[in-house]
């Protein structure tokens, strides 16, 4: 599969993998200074390849309440939330962002791999409310504008501001926002930067990219592929669907019980400890390597957690690691990383690596 931006990434020769069935650029220029370039100044991302999918009707509300555990029919139109599908027992399904769009109206913006699964279990789980259940993924484009610049790069394309997990709605030159239409920019994204997402028709995403990308340089920023936004998204400790969950892993594990809101009732709510035994954590390398996924955390000779994501930190420059560990284990405490059969020092931090909160014990 292609986003609608595929051609774009052909002329500025990215280097392109398939990632989950779609052809992405993985980077264009080198990962790491397409990394930098978001942390310091402006980068530009390819999202279309998230899902899209609209729910109307007098119930949709009450619908979605019993979906998730956000109360998202708290949120006024014009705002939008971080929360997560959960299973009866408790566990994520999925992470997602939800755009109320009026009073009636929701956008859930699942991830690529798990949107088909998501829109089968919405409707799964349709029962006898009032609502209309559509997935629109394949008539829309999103690109991601993050770093400490990507306000102006925003305001020289003739682009608007959102702030943050706000939404504003725009017109682009000639294409003007019709009922039916979605183009939105919202005050979102996956980097812990500064930045929005711009969610469009297929034409006008394609125009709007180029009008960036034409700027870019002036602001000595980058396009950015697929490496860059791991490595980014793991420094500031968001979770990977599919990678640091799979439907096994609840809210409170995952360290994200802020999405929590046990005043209404949803699936699964019952099954979710408060205080589980293992819970979501950031592992900073005290010396040289790079830990990987499957990477086992021990306390002497007491394994006490494994990685599920482990990169090279360009910011820090050193190997860093997200997992589930045993909550007894104190964050700044030091453990072995066991990596290629062979033990590395490492200190526990919160999910959010960068920028560090407790200094570094001497390597």
């Amino acid at each position: 599969m292609k986003t609608p931006l595929f051609e774009e990434h052909v002329k500025l020769k990215a280097h392109i993998v398939d990632f989950h069935g779609w052809e992405m650029p993985l980077y264009y220029d080198q990962i790491i200074s397409e990394h930098m370039a978001v942390r310091n100044k402006v980068g530009i991302f390819d999202v279309s390849h998230m899902g899209d999918i609209i729910v109307t009707g007098k119930d949709s509300s009450s619908y979605l309440d019993g979906l998730f555990p956000t109360m998202v029919s708290k949120l006024p139109p014009g705002s939008c939330a971080y929360t997560a599908f959960t299973n009866e027992q408790g566990d994520m399904i999925d992470d997602c962002i939800v755009y109320r769009l009026s009073k009636e109206e929701y956008l859930i913006v699942p991830n690529a791999a798990t949107k088909d699964k998501i829109f089968s279990w919405m409707k799964l789980n349709k029962g006898s409310f009032n609502v209309n259940v559509d997935d629109v993924s394949d008539k829309y484009g999103c690109i991601a504008v993050q770093g400490p610049k990507s306000y102006d790069l925003l305001l020289d394309c003739g682009l608007p501001q959102a702030e943050f997990f706000k939404w504003i709605n725009f017109e682009w030159k000639d294409h003007k926002k019709s009922l039916k239409d979605i183009m939105i920019i919202s005050g979102t994204g996956y980097t812990g930067e500064r930045g929005v997402e711009i969610i469009a028709d297929n034409q006008t995403i394609v125009e709007i990219w180029r009008a960036l990308v034409s700027k870019l340089k002036k602001y000595e920023g980058k396009p950015c592929g697929l490496g860059s936004r791991d490595t980014l998204r793991m420094e500031k400790g968001m979770l990977l669907s599919g990678t640091d969950f799979n439907s096994d892993r609840t809210p409170a594990e995952a360290a994200i019980s802020f999405i929590i809101d046990n005043s209404h009732k949803y699936i699964g709510q019952d099954k979710i400890d408060p205080r589980p035994k293992e819970i979501f954590r950031g592992i900073v390398l005290l010396e040289r390597g790079i830990p990987r996924t499957g990477d086992e955390l021990f306390m002497g000779e007491k394994k006490i957690g494994t990685l599920t994501s482990g990169s090279y930190s360009p910011s820090l420059a050193r190997g860093i690691g997200l997992g589930f560990i045993d909550r007894s284990v104190k964050i700044g405490q030091e453990v072995q990383v066991k990596h290629a059969g062979k033990f590395l020092r490492g200190m526990i931090s919160k999910p959010r690596m960068f920028p560090l909160e407790i200094p570094l014990p001497p390597s």
